[in-house]
């Protein structure tokens, strides 16, 4: 059985833009705040939030933390790892 049409449509989204790609591959099975995604991925800091939120506005990614304004901790929803796991 292939992929879903929406699936698809995810795994393309992530894999054309490198950043998106780099942050789903530096929170593969891992929690992160996004200084620490930033260093990991190679990406600078004042980049990553707007990346995040894109991500997030897909519901790749979740905030755990949402309350707190430093220190957020960010993961793959489920719908994220699955789309991390078919990005070769």
């Amino acid at each position: 059985m292939g992929l879903s049409d929406e699936m698809l449509t995810e795994i393309s989204y992530v894999k054309i833009s490198s950043y998106r790609k780099r942050v789903m591959k530096s929170l593969e099975d891992d929690v992160k705040m996004p200084s620490e995604i930033a260093r990991d991925a190679d990406i600078r800091q004042n980049h990553i939030s707007k990346v995040l939120s894109e991500l997030k506005a897909h519901e790749l990614v979740e905030c755990i933390n949402p309350e707190v304004r430093k220190g957020r901790l960010y993961r793959h929803t489920d719908k994220g790892e699955d789309v991390v796991k078919n990005l070769e």
